[in-house]
């Protein structure tokens, strides 16, 4: 029975759901006359940026139909699950008529490998043409790059869409070796490559001629699936860091892996996402963007997974006690950035405010710094730090300022998403939500407190 245009969307909507790297920034592109559509660089797509706002996007698969058999996708061709497929013709004009109807301000597209990756990206190919061209669409576009597709369609690809990304999806080679047979490193990271080195050139010929076609101007990102694979956090930060090092990539998302097939070789169907985990990654991945950083810091070979009770940054702090407490009006602005409670910009403001007088408390809250953590690690006029006290009752002050409070948000009857193993445990024994919640967290700053 042929499918509607609508039941064609239900299904490909739903299949692209498990895909997180969907965020935009960077690409700018004015309305003119004759064009539909406008791209800026705050981001144009269907999530939460950094700042908090959300922006729509037609998030969608050309085709669920695939030819690969990862054990960990919804969309691998031995689960029996309804396909659908566009045509070109079909989303280019959902996607124009969505815009019209003020739905959504982009397009994000992905797909399925239909046959091989070539043909895939062809039919992505003409999307974007039609978008582009024929409906002269101007906003944004994020098009996902198949693994083992060839390099001119991806040089086309990058001349037609805002983002490219390609997606890492496991962290180790084994992996990808046991549990995507049809992937390798080599069909991942060389397009990779290729991304990150046109967009250079893309670059330089912008600088000698302003008419030059950009390619991917708003760079690329690629995706990392967590809690699927055995490997740790201190692989996947390394992979991460060199990722950026190397590729110059704009963002790695991280998705906590939702239990979708029945496999020995993937956690049981029963298991909880690892959200906890997955907000973790995201907070160190920011320390290494933004914080200066390096991936060998925040974790290392003896300690190879987060403090689920700390975030990364107030564990480095723990750790590193013995740098502090840094003077606000004499300390680089390399250590401010690893003070708890002072962010890249307070820290901005701080060194531009002192070089005309020194800077007090009241002062640092104007900038936006959060005294509560940061008041155990700085000195600055009239303040010579914090004093909790001595011996574990002053320890315990301190780690209950630091702790984060996501972990133990939760009200009485409902626990938070990033609730600890540790909670999950003893409410499965029994134990009320609060109590257990109350229970760990006393554990947990007795044992903070003592590694101080």
């Amino acid at each position: 029975m042929e499918q509607s245009l609508m039941d064609k969307l239900t299904i490909l909507a739903d299949s692209a759901k498990y895909d997180v790297a969907c965020t935009s920034s960077g690409a700018s592109r004015a309305a003119r006359a004759g064009t539909l559509g406008s791209c800026y660089a705050p981001g144009c797509c269907h999530a939460f940026t950094a700042d908090g706002r959300c922006v729509s996007l037609l998030k969608v698969l050309m085709s669920n139909c695939c030819a690969f058999d990862c054990s960990y996708c919804v969309n691998r061709k031995s689960n029996d699950v309804p396909r659908a497929t566009f045509s070109p013709r079909e989303l280019a004009e959902l996607t124009i008529e969505f815009y019209r109807r003020n739905y959504i301000e982009g397009l994000f597209l992905s797909s399925a490998v239909l046959g091989t990756p070539d043909y895939t990206t062809e039919r992505m190919l003409s999307v974007l043409r039609l978008l582009r061209n024929e409906y002269h669409f101007g906003g944004y576009i994020h098009a996902k790059t198949i693994p083992g597709t060839s390099p001119e369609l991806i040089r086309q690809m990058g001349f037609l869409a805002d983002r490219l990304s390609v997606n890492v999806e496991l962290p180790s080679e084994q992996s990808l070796h046991l549990l995507a047979p049809d992937k390798g490193r080599h069909s991942i990271f060389r397009p990779m490559k290729q991304i990150s080195v046109a967009g250079e050139e893309s670059k330089k010929e912008l600088t000698l001629y302003r008419h030059a076609p950009k390619f991917a101007p708003a760079g690329q990102s690629t995706q990392m699936i967590v809690g699927a694979s055995p490997e740790t956090d201190y692989h996947i930060l390394q992979l991460s860091e060199g990722m950026y090092q190397k590729y110059g990539l704009k963002r790695v998302f991280y998705s906590a892996y939702i239990p979708v097939s029945d496999d020995t070789r993937l956690p049981a169907l029963d298991t909880k996402p690892p959200l906890l985990r997955e907000h973790r990654l995201y907070q160190a991945d920011w320390l290494l963007r933004f914080y200066q950083f390096r991936a060998d810091e925040i974790l290392d070979k003896d300690n190879q997974n987060f403090n689920p009770y700390l975030d990364p940054k107030c564990n480095w702090a723990v750790q590193h006690y013995g740098l502090f407490p840094v003077d606000i009006n004499r300390a680089p602005f390399e250590m401010l950035l690893r003070v708890p409670g002072i962010g890249p910009k307070s820290a901005r403001r701080i060194r531009e405010a002192r070089r005309l007088s020194d800077l007090g408390l009241d002062e640092l809250k104007r900038m936006g710094v959060v005294l509560k953590r940061a008041q155990y690690f700085i000195t600055c006029r009239g303040f010579s730090g914090a004093h909790p006290g001595r011996g574990s009752a002053g320890r315990e002050r301190i780690t209950r300022a630091l702790i984060d409070p996501n972990v133990f948000s939760a009200g009485a009857e409902q626990l938070s998403l990033f609730a600890p193993p540790a909670v999950d445990r003893l409410v499965e024994q029994g134990v009320p939500p609060r109590a257990a919640q109350r229970m760990v967290r006393e554990e947990a700053v007795q044992c903070l407190a003592r590694a101080l």
